[in-house]
């Protein structure tokens, strides 16, 4: 679901956000929805990255979760 969301920008943040909308060939609102949903995509992959370097460390440090790695595998790619 949508919601709007409404905010204050300075005139010269304003000005550089329409100018580069205009650039784009978009309206202001377009880029700002795309900075955003960019803005989000890159926090949702930079969480991924630290939980996948916990969970690296965690193996690294650990004897029963190297064990368990080591019992799991890797899987296998020869049908591909």
């Amino acid at each position: 679901m949508n919601a709007p969301i409404s905010l204050r920008l300075d005139a010269d943040v304003r000005a550089t956000l329409e100018a580069e909308a205009k650039a784009h060939g978009i309206g202001l609102a377009t880029y700002l929805r795309r900075l955003a949903a960019s803005a989000a995509h890159d926090v949702r992959r930079a969480r991924i990255r630290a939980g996948s370097a916990a969970v690296a460390r965690h193996v690294a440090e650990s004897q029963t979760a190297r064990d368990f790695m080591a019992d799991w595998g890797t899987p296998d790619t020869a049908g591909l």
